[in-house]
């Protein structure tokens, strides 16, 4: 890339947005121009100050007219949900936009009224939107990318991931939002697979097209295994015979038969009922074809550091894809339509 500098807006600081404020503010060259913060508490305080690189300047706002009149080359959306009405405005605005949404990965899959608004937004502005991260992002589109191009036939790539839970000392999270520790009977099984279906099949769609194996079809499922035996972790205690360990599976098919699939192992322990392959926190990729690829990826991270190192998988993505997504031409853009992403770290 070029060494210009690029005017960057932060748009929200949940545990992902305050990672990449705080890369954005030591990236050599971005220029943090502005933040979007939600809660009024945050609201009038130093950017800097609130992500705890010390104070640089920017003042955090809830006023959106503030935000578009800063005339940013890109805004890093990293919201709870979409608000359309105003992703447009910024994109009309003239900003080029970096998102974490799943939904905003490919334009073919966003529902019709969707998309026709979010082109005609990047028409006006002459701006582009991509959206990225490590899973969906990375793991599903740009790592199998690269692993493809040793490929002349590929019969079906598998794409696992674990996430070893037990450590999260949330028991909001654990047991009330992903429902550890309840009774087989009253877990909704399906609910996980259609959140998979909503969250993964856009991706799976975008790396099935850039191979030229275009899916016909998406399926979905989800199931749990219980705990053989009682087990304390950090949020609480799992009893015997309840929900420790979830899966989610996402397969899309080409002419009838499974060509990738995504596939998310969380679990509390690996003592479960039905036995589960259950490694460590990571992701397995496995490539079938004419040169055949097996592939371990672990975090080398203590358990005492991996709140902190976490959110980059996701944040860092985002990051440095600022320099490519501001030079593509208006409109949605894929991770296959956009160069290699390569960092800037010097």
């Amino acid at each position: 890339m070029d060494s210009r500098r690029y005017r960057v807006v932060q748009w929200a600081t949940g545990n992902i947005g305050m990672h990449s404020l705080r890369a954005v503010i030591q990236h050599p060259t971005l220029d943090l121009v502005g933040l979007y913060v939600y809660s009024e508490s945050k609201a009038g305080q130093d950017a800097g100050e609130l992500c705890g690189v010390g104070p640089v300047g920017v003042i955090a706002t809830s006023d959106i007219e503030e935000i578009l009149a800063q005339k940013a080359d890109c805004v890093l959306y990293m919201a709870d949900r979409v608000d359309l009405d105003v992703l447009c405005r910024i994109l009309e605005s003239g900003a080029n936009v970096v998102a974490t949404r799943s939904e905003l990965h490919r334009a073919a899959s966003m529902e019709e009224g969707m998309r026709t608004r979010i082109e005609a937004a990047c028409q006006a502005g002459g701006t582009s939107l991509h959206s990225t991260g490590s899973s969906p992002g990375f793991i599903t589109e740009a790592l199998p990318l690269v692993l493809a191009s040793l490929q002349r036939r590929l019969d079906r790539l598998t794409i696992e991931e674990f996430a070893d839970m037990s450590s999260r000392n949330s028991p909001e999270m654990i047991f009330d939002l992903m429902g550890f520790g309840r009774d087989p009977s009253t877990f909704d099984a399906g609910g996980v697979s259609r959140h998979g279906g909503m969250t993964f099949a856009a991706s799976l769609g975008v790396l099935a097209d850039a191979i030229s194996m275009p899916l016909d079809d998406v399926v979905t499922a989800g199931e749990v295994a219980v705990a053989r035996e009682g087990v304390d972790v950090a949020a609480g205690r799992v009893e015997a015979g309840t929900v420790a360990a979830q899966r989610m599976e996402v397969t899309g098919m080409h002419n009838g038969r499974p060509l990738v699939t995504f596939r998310a192992n969380w679990y509390l322990t690996t003592r479960v009922e039905p036995a589960w392959d259950l490694r460590g926190t990571g992701w397995h990729v496995l490539l079938e074809g004419d040169t055949p690829l097996d592939i371990d990826i672990h975090f080398p991270v203590p358990e005492d550091l991996w709140a902190q190192t976490s959110p980059g998988l996701t944040a860092h993505r985002p990051v440095n894809a600022i320099p490519y997504v501001c030079a593509a031409g208006p409109g949605i853009r894929t991770t296959a339509d956009l160069p290699l992403i390569i960092p800037t770290l010097g």
